[in-house]
């Protein structure tokens, strides 16, 4: 079959189009300081995050932080490579992925535990139920309270058992991301509940 050089053109331009149309759903929202403005431009997340709320009971604003602190809201961000010499591309720095920035192994956990074998990182509903489960399993294991956006930050990124140990003390660092994870939930909190989104 002969396909006329037009038609070739017009699904050219069709798969272009489609293909940037895809990567916009991995771009982050415009102003990423405003949580109002993010729910009005998208309304997706915030569907997800009330339903991630109502399952395991992380709130909208601390699950806004942890996303913002991880990924900026990026859907397919993925940690920088590796370079030896400064030349030789040695792979990327870790695992991490997605809206969470989730590593492998943690993600199968989750979906093994969860029954969500289809789970996408990069897709925001998975994202922010994996954020509510890896929360819950925070507050069984560490004792961490629901509403403290700081140490679940601290748990998120050191894992269960170093947050255990304390490990991030010896990262000022992190301390420093936590601490800014903590204030940037408070302003969510506010800003939403002045825009009446709660």
């Amino acid at each position: 079959m002969v396909i006329n050089a037009n038609v070739l053109r017009v699904l050219v331009v069709l798969l272009l189009l489609a293909g940037c149309g895809a990567r916009s759903d991995f771009s982050a929202p415009r102003n990423l300081d405003d949580a109002c403005a993010m729910s009005s431009e998208r309304p997706r997340y915030f569907a997800a995050m009330r339903a991630a709320e109502r399952r395991w009971g992380i709130s909208v604003p601390v699950q806004m932080a942890i996303i913002h602190a991880e990924s900026r809201f990026i859907g397919d961000a993925r940690t920088p490579f590796r370079w030896s010499a400064g030349v030789i591309p040695m792979g990327r720095q870790s695992s991490a992925f997605g809206y969470s920035q989730a590593l492998d192994r943690t993600w199968e956990e989750y979906q093994a535990e969860t029954g969500n074998r289809r789970a996408r990182r990069d897709r925001i509903e998975d994202a922010t139920d994996f954020i509510g489960w890896y929360s819950q399993k925070s507050v069984e294991r560490n004792g961490i309270a629901l509403s403290d956006a700081r140490n679940l930050y601290l748990a998120y990124h050191e894992g269960h058992t170093g947050f255990a140990r304390q490990s991030f003390l010896a990262k000022p660092w992190l301390i420093n991301v936590a601490d800014r994870v903590a204030n940037r939930a408070v302003m969510y909190d506010q800003q939403l509940r002045a825009c009446r989104r709660f």
